[in-house]
């Protein structure tokens, strides 16, 4: 395919995530005055979007908490700051099996399967601009369990979703997620301007190989607003490979630690080094208000 890259992209920062990366550095943020100070800091940086999972402050540990989504929106909301505001709708989701020669009942630690009135119970809640869709079923490396979105799951969440007035982010992590999304898309369910979010390196989904980041991106339908984003050490080859491609960037705690060998990252340097990249490509880097205005975001207040 020919070169088509943007004029300007936009960066996001998924800060934290919901990965066990909480012991793993200190600068992974847990309380919801951390999560949000990193969203300033990254907003400062250059990031025009924030990713936000939560988690329990004392241990760490991924959360679905509402109160805590809450207060991580109202302190970046009060803050002086402007950012876009995208909140995670993936987790309660998790099937955890027994063993294998005994697969049922489900292992009870673990398995958090939810409806999807609770899958978005903090979206009503908070009313941010973005939420992510996981759009599809995988298995996850880090744990022996299983991502679960059924059709009529993500249908559910969906249309809960755009009834509030929430940008749908499709978040795809392997090509059928990609042919899913085109179908919900078709029925309606997904309203334009159409957003997707390329996972690459996280098994066991799409590898992080360019061959299949371009099948990835050959998938995506012209129309659409993309990002992409690989983990681990090569999350800053492929901010290049995201804006070489025609896409928009995403970087942070949630996909990577590191800053180099041997330095532990925070958010707003991530977002730093990923700018320095976009820039030296001829490329510039969107505010909030630009992204608004593509993906025809409304900022609203809390209910």
């Amino acid at each position: 395919m020919p070169l088509a890259m943007r004029k300007k992209v936009f960066i996001t920062a998924a800060l934290t995530g919901s990965g066990s990366t909480q012991d793993r550095s200190d600068k992974v943020p847990r309380s919801p005055e951390q999560i949000a100070d990193a969203a300033i800091a990254a907003a400062r940086a250059g990031a025009a979007v924030v990713h936000c999972h939560v988690r329990d402050p004392e241990t760490g540990i991924p959360s679905r908490a509402v109160p805590l989504y809450r207060e991580v929106v109202e302190r970046i909301r009060a803050s002086d700051v402007d950012v876009v505001i995208n909140l995670t709708a993936g987790m309660g989701g998790d099937i955890v099996f027994g063993p294998t020669d005994s697969p049922l009942p489900l292992a009870g630690d673990g398995t958090d399967m939810v409806g999807a009135a609770e899958r978005v119970a903090h979206l009503e809640a908070c009313l941010p601009e973005i939420a992510t869709l996981d759009c599809g079923t995988m298995n996850f490396a880090e744990a022996d369990y299983v991502m679960t979105n059924t059709p009529g799951m993500l249908r559910d969440m969906a249309q809960r979703m755009a009834s509030l007035g929430i940008q749908i982010e499709i978040e795809a992590f392997d090509t059928g997620h990609l042919w899913f999304a085109r179908q919900l898309v078709d029925e309606g369910i997904i309203p334009a301007p159409v957003m997707v979010q390329l996972c690459m390196g996280i098994p066991w989904g799409a590898p992080d190989d360019l061959n299949t980041f371009m099948a990835m991106v050959n998938n995506v339908p012209g129309d659409w607003v993309y990002s992409a984003f690989s983990i681990g050490r090569h999350q800053m080859a492929y901010v290049a490979a995201a804006v070489l491609s025609g896409g928009n960037v995403r970087v942070g705690l949630e996909d990577n630690l590191w800053l180099e060998k041997g330095r532990l990252a925070t958010n707003a340097e991530l977002v730093e080094r990923a700018s320095t990249v976009i820039q030296a490509m001829g490329v510039g880097i969107m505010t909030p208000a630009e992204v608004r205005a593509e993906l025809q975001l409304t900022r609203r207040e809390l209910p």
